[in-house]
C-alpha cells in the first residue's frame, strides 16, 4: 500500500509540473504573438517577417525570445528591432 501511495504522489507531482510547464509555454506563445503583431503593424511587415526580426534580435543579443517579445509589447523596443541593421541596441528592463 505504501508503494502505491508513493507512486501515486509522484505521478500527481509530475502532472502538476507538466501543467505548469505547459501554462508557461502558452503564456510565452501569447506574448510572442502580440510582439509579432506590434512589429508587423509598426514596420508594415508580414507576420513571418516580424517573427524573423524578433528571433534575429533575440539571437544577436543573446536574449530569450519571450523576454524580447515582452519588451516589444511593454516598451519601445520595437523601434530598435525595426531600425536598419546594426543601429539597434538591446534594451533591458
Amino acid at each position: 500500500m505504501a508503494t502505491i501511495g508513493i507512486l501515486s504522489e509522484r505521478a500527481i507531482h509530475r502532472g502538476e509540473v507538466l501543467n505548469e510547464q505547459l501554462q508557461s509555454a502558452l503564456n510565452s506563445r501569447v506574448i510572442i504573438e502580440q510582439a509579432m503583431g506590434v512589429l508587423a503593424h509598426r514596420g508594415n511587415l508580414s507576420t513571418d517577417a516580424a517573427f524573423d526580426r524578433l528571433r534575429r534580435y533575440a539571437r544577436n543579443n543573446n536574449l530569450r525570445l519571450s523576454d524580447v517579445a515582452r519588451n516589444v509589447v511593454e516598451t519601445d523596443l520595437a523601434a530598435d528591432i525595426l531600425a536598419p541593421r546594426g543601429t539597434g541596441r538591446p534594451k533591458h528592463r
